[in-house]
């Protein structure tokens, strides 16, 4: 299949960086944005600017219609039981810090995450520890920084209440086995989340087949506008945990002295809501799935493939996570002592309009455990070309014999 009709549709791609072509290696920081979800963003401001499901005017009611439309394209993205287990939020780190704050933890209570987790789901679990006397227990990957089964399987015990997993690394793309991670903790009672941030916009999920408790990514990796993010939940664990969030559009009714709540997805859903990006969000679910992603995983790995090639035929050049590419996703992050990454990362952006991030990452506990100072992180999308990787190889290797 020939990817490169759709980067017709990246108004970004069509511009220039410095008058050279914009070469766009960021997307695991975030994704460029189709006209399709720019477009549908504008409409709901030309043609639909009003409040989903507080007004009676024809305006409200389209909305609503619209915004209930983005939620069971959602569902269906997830292949979740009912469009009610969606609960559209700004991002994947709102939706860990719900749950962080909505299960009711209790002293000694343990929680389970691995050794290369996102802040997002590393900090909201230390303040749990700060605030709650909760234990924070953390898995070590193996030597490859692949996902270590049996460490994980040893540190479950009948205290611990909920495993927190990053389901696909932004570190350096490796996807945890998350069905045998599921059930060992359902066989040890506990609940697992999946913080799907960079899995979402990348591989196929079915959180009913997963059987996972809770599932958390965010829409601006995944074409979707910036403040757009979703956490899927059971429905029956929607229904018991308490929102975090609270105020407008969570109640019933209420009195001086009490309210009721409404069901999910609602009462978690507080105040006015992003609704040009709930509807721009629709429209990215349904740009990937006509992509599709037997072919997004095709062109990531043959450009990681070409990427790993050339860089190792640059001297000093250290690849972070497993050898093989196919284990590696669209991410290919690499450093190389005495040289600052943030230097690297500006020249090649300076030289050729390569665009790559470089530092550690929102992963600052993994590097101080191991000492690195930080890396350069190349993130490749289907909207990625064999040029944009040869561009990248090409200028490294110019500025490493320039440093």
């Amino acid at each position: 299949m020939d990817l490169r009709k759709y980067r017709q549709d990246f108004p970004l791609l069509q511009e220039t960086a410095g008058h050279k072509p914009v070469v766009y290696l960021d997307t695991a920081c975030q994704s460029l944005r189709p006209r399709q979800v720019i477009e549908a963003v504008t409409r709901y401001y030309n043609e639909s600017s009003a409040c989903s499901g507080r007004s009676m005017h024809h305006l409200a009611a389209d909305l609503t219609r619209k915004v209930d439309q983005s939620r069971e394209l959602v569902a269906k993205f997830l292949g979740a039981a009912r469009k009610e287990e969606i609960v559209f939020l700004r991002n994947t780190t709102e939706g860990i810090n719900l749950v962080a704050n909505a299960l009711g933890l209790q002293p000694g209570d343990e929680i389970i995450i691995s050794d290369k987790e996102h802040n997002s789901n590393l900090i909201p679990w230390q303040m749990a520890a700060k605030k709650r006397g909760v234990i924070v227990k953390v898995v070590p990957s193996k030597p490859d920084n692949t996902f270590d089964l049996a460490a994980y399987q040893a540190l479950l015990s009948p205290q611990v209440k909920l495993v927190s997993i990053g389901f696909t690394s932004n570190l350096d793309g490796v996807t945890v086995p998350a069905e045998e991670i599921i059930k060992a903790a359902h066989k040890n009672r506990a609940l697992v989340l999946l913080d799907a941030a960079q899995t979402a916009p990348h591989h196929k999920i079915n959180v009913k087949g997963l059987d996972v408790d809770f599932l958390a990514f965010s829409g601006h990796k995944m074409l979707g506008p910036s403040g757009t993010g979703v956490l899927y939940g059971k429905y029956k664990l929607l229904q018991e945990i308490d929102p975090f969030l609270v105020g407008g559009d969570t109640v019933a009714t209420s009195t001086y002295t009490g309210c009721e709540f409404l069901p999910p997805p609602e009462k978690f859903e507080a105040g006015l809501q992003d609704y040009a990006g709930m509807i721009g969000l629709g429209a990215a679910v349904k740009y990937l799935q006509d992509v599709g992603f037997d072919a997004i995983q095709k062109q990531e790995t043959l450009l990681n493939q070409q990427i790993s090639t050339g860089l190792a035929e640059i001297a000093g050049l250290k690849i972070i996570g497993p050898a093989d590419p196919r284990l590696r996703s669209g991410i290919t992050s690499f450093y190389i002592d005495g040289i600052d990454s943030h230097r690297i990362a500006l020249m090649l952006d300076q030289m050729a309009g390569v665009m790559v991030r470089s530092g550690q990452h929102c992963v600052h506990s993994w590097f101080n455990a191991h000492n690195i100072y930080g890396c350069v992180r190349a993130s490749t999308y289907f909207y990625n070309t064999v040029e944009d990787a040869e561009q990248l190889i090409t200028n490294l290797k110019k500025i490493r014999k320039v440093l």
